[in-house]
């Protein structure tokens, strides 16, 4: 059976990748933090708790394909991250790992002639997609 590690190197682990989350929303437009706590269903406190490296609250596995398009993570942060993932747990690692099947689907929608509109009509029929896509998880 694989050791398990103690609990302050546990800490620094999940700190790693945490601190990462942070950086990357610290560069992002502001309402990032509100646009990903609506996305994962949760409030804002519960950003602040994931994205700050002191709490030793891990972050859900199933969370992380929303947090890196919402957050908008380069591919260089994406590796970042997941490594320090994979390391603070190891027991997800083959979850981590596996990529997510996904699809491009392009739609045709009307220009509401405003781009504040167009934006939150665009970021609409994305969380619908999220959530459908929620329904695949259940089987």
């Amino acid at each position: 059976m694989a050791e398990l590690k103690p609990e302050r190197e546990r800490a620094d682990s999940v700190g790693a990748y945490k601190g990462v989350l942070k950086r990357v929303l610290d560069t992002r437009p502001s309402g990032t933090r509100h646009r990903l706590a609506i996305a994962l269903g949760k409030n804002r406190s519960f950003i602040s708790q994931i994205a700050n490296p002191v709490y030793a609250v891990p972050i859900p596995v199933q969370h992380l394909e929303t947090i890196f398009e919402i957050c908008h993570f380069t591919a260089a942060d994406r590796r970042e991250f997941l490594a320090a993932y994979a390391e603070a747990h190891p027991r997800r690692l083959d979850v981590v790992r596996k990529a997510a099947g996904t699809r491009k689907l392009t739609l045709t929608v009307p220009d509401l002639g405003d781009a504040r509109r167009n934006r939150l009509f665009d970021e609409t029929i994305a969380e619908i997609a999220r959530r459908l896509a929620r329904f695949s998880d259940d089987q």
